[in-house]
């Protein structure tokens, strides 16, 4: 593997994980503009209209997944990509000049259709391009610009915001500089990672395994010899041709639930499921309430979130360094194990109304697990285990999953907050993590240092 080269990939890996990160921002921005939009929108007595407003986007994010099913396999993965990246960059201006709270969920629905499509096209373009002993910690790279955008997301929420006093009044945060202007600095911050996304993608070529369904041999032997010399494109190009050629029909969707199919299109859509509905994001997206709980008020939230983001992006390096050597199954197995106990000790504090540090630290503690476990190696997985020729439309199946289970974890945790108490909630969230480990436990195959082909015809 000494001919690889690894500059390239890490350059092209990168530009296409800008998806990424703007995923990541796009996703947790919301959260430290939510008590000042709720208050300019007067939505901050009805948990209905807050949960929307927070979930709304995930609307978007199902429609992304849907339309990058059926259209990345016929179009190519570049373009959809430069597609979602002008979707970011008009939801951040748009989301930011709403001053009425219909057009404010329009144009949170136009950012989710681009989270749809670049958390589907950024992991399967990079796993697609990348050599397979590497695979696995190029295709991370898109979890750590995730992380990356998170944390930027977290810093400039935080810097924007003026410090807000102790008790103030609803009124009186509705007619401060945070309630009528800072949110909406917020969410235009982003027109800028958003714009710079979409001109990088004109220098990053189309997935090679893409251009040889395609039959465009000499742009597949062209790229492949980038990434690896000749020798290397010629054998990568004939390992992508003898998969091609043993299902030369043309794809058809009913092929998805085919016997030989049915099984890995289940793990991909449990997987994808589980890593939203072991509670993690809520702790992004519900910052105010979770750390509320815990005794804190909203300048001391905007600081412990970005502490919550650090933290995310130092371990989200530990998987990137982990996976290709570990193994994608044990350290799924270790996230949710992880979690379950966790959750069970935060869940034992609400109840015995601990506040402060210690619940700090085991919000801590719960987001390093993730971010070293289910967060970035879901995705690998998604990546890696469906067919070349049905890779777009399976991984938007899955997809698909993700961004509804997103969705009902979304709206659902001001409703289950306000039934079973924050104790109660996170109690449920470690009961769901356990059910996770025996699943991945019980069906999930290892894949760590095959090729994309190798792994097709062991699972097919």
């Amino acid at each position: 593997m000494k001919t690889i080269n690894t500059k390239y990939i890490y350059m092209i890996s990168m530009v296409s994980a800008m998806g990424g990160l703007l995923f990541g921002y796009d996703w947790v921005v919301i959260g430290g503009a939510k008590p000042f939009y709720e208050q300019f929108f007067h939505i901050s007595e009805s948990a209905e209209l807050q949960g929307w407003a927070m979930s709304c986007a995930l609307v978007g994010c199902l429609l992304g997944a849907i339309v990058s099913g059926v259209f990345s396999d016929k179009y190519g993965r570049k373009r959809l990509l430069m597609f979602s990246a002008s979707l970011f960059l008009l939801s951040a201006i748009g989301t930011g000049a709403s001053n009425t709270f219909n057009t404010f969920i329009i144009y949170r629905i136009v950012g989710g259709i681009g989270i749809g499509l670049a958390s589907n096209l950024s992991p399967m373009y990079i796993a697609e391009i990348s050599p397979a002993a590497f695979r696995g910690k190029f295709v991370s790279l898109n979890q750590l610009t995730i992380v990356i955008g998170i944390l930027l997301a977290q810093i400039v929420n935080w810097q924007i915001a003026q410090p807000v006093p102790e008790g103030i009044s609803d009124s009186d945060l509705l007619h401060s500089w945070n309630g009528q202007y800072a949110w909406r600095w917020m969410f235009w911050a982003e027109a800028i990672p958003a714009g710079l996304f979409f001109l990088f993608m004109f220098f990053v070529p189309e997935s090679p395994r893409w251009l040889a369904i395609r039959g465009n041999e000499f742009k597949v032997k062209k790229i492949l010899t980038k990434v690896g010399g000749a020798s290397y494109a010629n054998n990568e190009y004939a390992n992508i041709l003898a998969t091609i050629n043993a299902n030369t029909s043309a794809f058809k969707i009913k092929e998805l639930f085919q016997p030989s199919i049915r099984k890995i299109l289940l793990i991909g859509v449990v997987l994808a499921a589980f890593q939203q509905w072991c509670g993690i994001n809520v702790i992004f997206n519900y910052a105010e309430e979770v750390f509320k709980a815990a005794g804190y008020g909203v300048s001391d939230t905007l600081f412990n979130i970005v502490i919550t983001g650090s933290v995310n992006l130092i371990f989200t390096f530990i998987a990137i360094f982990t996976v290709d050597k570990w193994g994608r199954k044990y350290l799924m197995q270790l996230g949710a194990v992880g979690l379950f106990g966790i959750y069970g000790l935060m869940g034992a504090g609400y109840y015995f109304q601990v506040s402060g540090w210690p619940l700090l630290l085991l919000v801590v503690l719960a987001i390093a697990c993730y971010a070293m476990s289910l967060a970035p190696v879901t995705w690998v997985i998604l990546s890696e285990v469906f067919p070349n020729r049905m890779r777009g439309a399976a991984m938007a199946v899955a997809t698909v999953s993700l961004w509804l289970a997103s969705f009902l974890l979304t709206y659902t945790f001001p409703l289950l907050n306000s039934a079973l108490g924050a104790s109660g909630t996170f109690w449920l969230y470690g009961i769901i993590c356990l059910f996770g480990f025996l699943f991945i436990r019980k069906m999930l195959p290892e894949t760590k240092g095959k090729t994309l082909e190798e792994i097709e015809r062991e699972i097919t």
